[in-house]
């Protein structure tokens, strides 16, 4: 199993999510990370999904994902030619004795304190996912109590957009 990283473009319409999720739920595909947001187009969103699988399932769920109504392209986003981020915070045990030794690894991290308190302090931390698991683990032996990830999102590098031919398609069209 591999993990995969897709960039959804579609309609910003009520149930597109669901019918995306379950479409990968009912072949039995694992959603490591499902992000959605809005794009610089009105009335578009981007879905990024991460899901574990093997490239020829993969193939069936992307053509199937295609003939949804609202879905107008899909790119797989190969990892050397896309920036991946996730954002992390994270509270962890910090009392006197580690406070010290917990903020310097934040800032090895070049992570940003964003509340203390006697007991704990929260950290927000951005960046690869690998980067971000790092960090978790050079944490936990001072104590996690609480995370949350953003989910990974991405974009293509270079002067090209998964919008640039879609949306001239759409506007034709209607």
């Amino acid at each position: 199993m591999s993990l995969h990283t897709l960039s959804v473009l579609v309609e910003d319409t009520p149930g597109v999510l669901a019918r995306a999720a379950s479409l990968f739920s009912r072949r039995g595909f694992n959603i490591n990370s499902l992000t959605v947001g809005p794009t610089e187009y009105e009335g578009l969103s981007r879905m990024t999904i991460v899901v574990n699988c093997d490239l020829h399932p993969l193939e069936q769920v992307t053509k199937q994902l295609n003939k949804l109504v609202n879905v107008i392209k899909i790119v797989e986003m190969d990892p050397e030619a896309s920036v991946r981020r996730e954002l992390l915070l994270v509270k962890v045990k910090a009392d006197a004795g580690s406070r010290s030794h917990v903020l310097e690894t934040a800032q090895l991290f070049r992570a940003n304190v964003v509340d203390v308190n006697p007991d704990v302090v929260v950290i927000e931390a951005t960046g690869q996912p690998e980067k971000l698991e790092a960090l978790i683990r050079n944490l936990e032996p001072f104590g996690i109590k609480e995370l949350v990830k953003s989910g990974v999102v991405a974009l293509g590098r270079g002067p090209r957009s998964i919008t640039d031919r879609s949306l001239r398609a759409v506007e034709r069209s209607a």
